[in-house]
């Protein structure tokens, strides 16, 4: 069904290229928007959904707007699933496809992490792990829609102040469990401890108005400026979980990753180009 949905209201560049990666250990691709070409920078994508489901193909448009819109060129790990394959099976993946990343000769500086939903959560644990090494630390970090509290106990509470038109919090909780199944949830590699968060690279967080995982993003926004991180958080009006990837459904999808391309530009450094305007 999210297969179905993102490929119904998705929207893929014409020109885009896809570049499979297999490896020991390894499974991705790499996914340049119209355009876009190998050069000294890249993205590193690490997609949702909830640990079980999705690959790199269902948030192949996705990634590859993205890709058009910062001029990236993209790899996208294909990591294991639950229930097959517990905690930490996905972490594992994901640090390596990082690890793969920066042995092509890209330095960590030069590359952004983008995630989304339980990528989110994959992204930030292997951060953390590795705070205190200048040179695993990401230029910049934006994450769509982010899951940090894996008992879903936020979005539990988010949800009696408005319900998501998507997916409750149970059900999604349900999900969850399935990867953390036999492992002790107080883990820090599981439950996140921010203590060290002034390390990690500046983080910017873009949210649904309507998703329940609204109540992840400003707790994630609030723990990295309370650690002395930078963090920018957007709540988009109106919006859905990961609506990013839903240009068709929600026009603000195009504008949301616009502002996410001059995000990351100003980490680099670089003045705002026009071609920026180019995604839609």
């Amino acid at each position: 069904m999210i297969a179905t949905i993102m490929a119904a209201f998705g929207s893929m560049p014409g020109g885009t290229r896809i570049v499979p990666v297999t490896g020991p250990g390894l499974r991705g691709e790499w996914v340049l928007g119209p355009g876009v070409e190998f050069g000294k920078r890249a993205g590193y994508y690490v997609h949702g959904s909830a640990y079980v489901i999705c690959s790199a193909r269902t948030h192949r448009k996705l990634v590859a707007r993205w890709s058009q819109a910062t001029g990236l060129p993209m790899f996208v790990v294909d990591y294991r699933l639950a229930p097959e394959h517990r905690f930490p099976a996905a972490a594992d993946d994901v640090e390596a496809g990082y690890r793969w990343l920066l042995a092509q000769g890209y330095a960590a500086s030069d590359i952004v992490i983008g995630a989304d939903s339980a990528g989110g959560h994959l992204a930030c644990d292997m951060l953390l792990a590795h705070a205190e090494d200048p040179h695993f630390r990401p230029a910049a970090v934006v994450l769509f829609s982010p899951l940090i509290d894996l008992s879903l106990g936020l979005a539990l509470q988010q949800e009696v102040v408005r319900r998501d038109p998507a997916m409750s919090a149970r059900a999604a909780r349900r999900m969850v469990s399935l990867y953390m199944r036999g492992h002790d949830q107080a883990d820090p590699r599981l439950r996140l401890d921010f203590a060290r968060a002034d390390r990690l690279p500046p983080t910017l967080i873009q949210v649904g108005e309507y998703e329940m995982l609204s109540a992840d993003a400003r707790y994630l926004d609030a723990e990295l400026r309370r650690a002395g991180a930078t963090s920018t958080l957007e709540i988009w009006p109106g919006m859905v979980h990961v609506f990013q990837a839903l240009p068709r459904l929600a026009p603000e999808a195009a504008s949301a990753l616009r502002r996410a391309a001059a995000f990351i530009a100003d980490a680099y450094g670089d003045e705002r180009s026009d071609a920026l305007e180019g995604v839609s």
